[in-house]
């Protein structure tokens, strides 16, 4: 539906409420998120503009208490975000550049949410209610789902979407380590001596040019889930490594280390496999590449590296 046109003016008893539950508390508001999000931010809202969306209820009698609850609702879902997620405040405030926490209706049509959620334009982290829900739900704005969402669709002009850089951090980065020093361990090397690359950008590429053509099988969760799988093709080479008795085996680890004389293992995405079903390793002038199509990512992981042995 189109925007209604704002209040010309409140009642008495709702100018009040407005007064004394969102005036005057708004920029204690302001300091909490900017205390959450360790940059100053602002909180605006217009009650004139809001009022018109009222039902016969909460909004209706209390508008300023409303206006309060969903911010306060939103500065909930944000410290408790950004303590379980240490880059998150950095995230919001890069790509919230404006810095301002603003309430309005969803203009969308259809709307996008049954009762409320979020976006990012112009810089700007908008509470947005549904049209005929104003004041219900208040706290759920902002909650991972949404929020998350807002974030990824947001413009940002790196290389990788939001989503993928949370999964790399959260599911990545803390593990990957161990899965180097395994393989290092495996072939009687030093973990600086290895390089695990993940190759990041190609691979988002190449993913999010798949997930757009039509008839695209991709998962819906591709971005969350590419920290992860990544790692996975990593931990499945490692175990097939040790199960090859690379780490026991004079002979196979000195094959190993003549045919991957760069000590670089790097995952990709390709056109097509040479010899596997749903993904491969081969070795190419002295890196081994994990690799599959876009079209089976994600798939049968753990088998990637069953034809090592025969690659060396």
């Amino acid at each position: 539906m189109g925007r209604l046109p704002p209040a010309e003016k409140l009642s008495l008893a709702i100018r009040k409420n407005v007064r004394d539950e969102w005036d005057n508390n708004k920029a204690d508001l302001e300091k909490q998120l900017s205390d959450i999000l360790g940059e100053p931010w602002t909180v605006e809202a217009s009650p004139l503009s809001i009022w018109p969306y009222h039902n016969e209820g909460y909004a209706k009698e209390s508008l300023g208490s409303c206006i309060k609850a969903y911010v306060e609702g939103a500065l909930y879902q944000l410290k408790y975000l950004t303590e379980r997620y240490e880059s998150l405040a950095s995230e919001i405030n890069t790509i919230a550049h404006a810095h301002v926490l603003t309430l309005d209706v969803d203009e969308n049509e259809p709307p996008r949410w049954s009762y409320n959620g979020c976006d990012v334009v112009e810089g700007q982290l908008r509470i947005l209610f549904h049209h005929e829900n104003l004041g219900v739900n208040v706290s759920d704005a902002c909650q991972e789902r949404p929020l998350f969402q807002a974030l990824n669709t947001a413009a940002d002009e790196r290389p990788l979407s939001f989503l993928v850089r949370s999964g790399i951090k959260t599911d990545y980065e803390p593990e990957i380590n161990a899965t180097r020093h395994e393989i290092a361990e495996l072939l009687g090397k030093s973990d600086d001596d290895i390089k695990l690359n993940p190759n990041w950008e190609d691979t988002f590429a190449k993913l999010k040019e798949y997930s757009e053509k039509k008839g695209s099988d991709l998962r819906d969760d591709w971005q969350s889930n590419l920290g992860s799988f990544t790692l996975k093709y990593f931990q499945a080479l490692a175990y097939r490594m040790k199960y090859d008795k690379v780490g026991e085996d004079d002979m196979v680890q000195e094959g190993f280390l003549e045919a991957v004389s760069n000590n670089e293992m790097a995952f990709r995405i390709v056109d097509s496999l040479k010899y596997g079903s749903y993904g491969e390793v081969v070795i190419e002038d002295g890196t081994l590449y994990i690799q599959c199509p876009a079209d089976k990512w994600g798939y049968n992981i753990d088998y990637v590296a069953e034809k090592l042995i025969d690659q060396l």
